[in-house]
């Protein structure tokens, strides 16, 4: 039912780190391509996670989204794991930088400002933020987004989840680009397809532990003790974590 769809697509963003994990649940109508995707969703898990293996309380391995196939629905949650890892890693290891103090030596403005160390937690050193500066960082993000998602092979289309556009590959961009956002210094270009495997299973195994970390530090500062290990480690934070602009 309408009802069901749309609660299971209202818990594909908090389930994100087992998407990879999915159970089949192939049926006599599952079409030769269907049995592809799911079979490397479940050889994906089985390299991931050797214990847990599948696990799909939610059916989500046979949900179809948006009138596409189970096919691109696959890809849809494999990209969407894949892109969530990313982000926490960035926001887990950036949240640890800012909690030490650590920043850039030069000012954050034309003004002669410094970038607000001093304020406190990461969530209160936002918060310091002028709103030009969160505009340009929410502007920027999105820009990042948008080329993802118009450039290349959409990996709802028979492109690869995860892979990121080149920007050298595209003329969407007005200007020379120096470096891709991917891989900037062409170190992966060289290794081999084992290699690379390899290399998408930790890269899946970190960005869902940097999910379960960023989420326990902002949880900690939000509901004191929710988070044992973390207890007396990070500071309370009375804003609104969720409110990018107080």
């Amino acid at each position: 039912s309408l009802q069901k769809i749309t609660m299971k697509l209202a818990l594909i963003s908090i389930l994100a780190g087992s998407a990879a994990a999915f159970a089949p649940a192939p049926t006599a109508r599952t079409s030769v391509a269907q049995n592809a995707a799911l079979d490397d969703l479940k050889s994906i898990a089985e390299k991931s996670n050797p214990v847990l293996k599948f696990y799909d309380p939610l059916e989500l391995s046979s949900t179809t989204i948006w009138g596409n196939s189970n096919d691109d629905t696959i890809a849809f949650l494999r990209h969407s794991e894949i892109k969530h890892g990313r982000v926490a890693m960035a926001a887990f290891v950036g949240y640890i930088v800012q909690s030490n103090g650590i920043h850039w030596p030069f000012p954050i403005d034309f003004a002669g400002n410094p970038y607000p160390y001093a304020a406190g937690s990461p969530p209160e050193q936002w918060d310091a933020l002028s709103d030009a500066a969160k505009w340009q960082i929410i502007l920027f993000v999105g820009f990042l987004e948008w080329f993802s998602e118009a450039a290349g092979t959409h990996y709802m289309r028979g492109g690869v989840p995860g892979a990121y556009p080149k920007f050298s590959d595209h003329k969407v961009i007005p200007h020379p680009v120096p470096f891709n956002l991917f891989d900037p210094f062409g170190f992966s270009g060289g290794k081999s397809a084992e290699a690379k495997e390899k290399g998408l299973i930790k890269e899946l195994n970190n960005g869902r532990l940097a999910m379960i970390g960023i989420l326990g530090f902002i949880s900690e500062q939000r509901v004191e003790g929710s988070v044992p290990l973390l207890k007396g480690l990070v500071s309370h934070y009375d804003g609104e974590t969720m409110a990018p602009f107080g």
